[in-house]
């Protein structure tokens, strides 16, 4: 089940969303889905994926004024808002590994938007901070981003897309119960 919700959900969101509970402890499962039936096109774990990998396309595009990829965006955005300082750090809060996360952080290096700078109290800890371009362009990153799933929410009404809000967290928490530990 795990390999499933990794391929889905972008790894930075793996385990940040905020999961409504459910009003009843999990029972047996519905008899939604049937061997006989099943169709790859109405599971939810195909629509929700095809969802996402549209919505990195487009991502991808509305970023290319930027010279961002989709990839480079959200450590940008996690050292902007604060919520890490360090490589261990964005690893952690972006979900991938310690080596990838390095030659993200060279890339970025790189393009002049993040520098790498030892800490001051205990020199075996480097923290990474924006730089003044970095700053430019993470702070442009939420709006690009709201335009992006607006778009993707286009006909729906506030009322709609809360229900799909809550089905899709209640989704995740059925999700979360099934998981193995480990």
């Amino acid at each position: 089940m795990l390999g499933i919700a990794t391929s889905i959900w972008p790894k930075y969101l793996l385990g940040k969303l905020p999961v409504k509970q459910l009003p009843h402890p999990l029972t047996a499962p519905p008899e939604i889905f049937r061997p006989d039936t099943w169709r790859r096109e109405e599971s939810p774990v195909y629509l929700i994926g095809r969802s996402f990998w549209l919505l990195n396309e487009e991502v991808d595009i509305s970023l290319m004024p930027t010279g961002l990829t989709y990839a480079q965006w959200a450590p940008l955005l996690k050292l902007y808002l604060g919520q890490a300082s360090t490589m261990a750090d964005l690893s952690r809060e972006c979900q991938i590994d310690a080596g990838a996360m390095t030659r993200m952080l060279d890339r970025l290096e790189a393009k002049g938007l993040v520098q790498r700078v030892r800490s001051i109290e205990d020199r075996r800890f480097v923290h990474i901070e924006l730089t003044k371009m970095g700053c430019d362009k993470a702070e442009k990153i939420p709006e690009m981003l709201s335009k992006c799933m607006n778009s993707f929410l286009a006909g729906f009404t506030l009322d709609e897309w809360n229900q799909l809000k809550d089905l899709l967290k209640r989704l995740v928490a059925n999700g979360e119960r099934t998981r193995t530990p480990g």
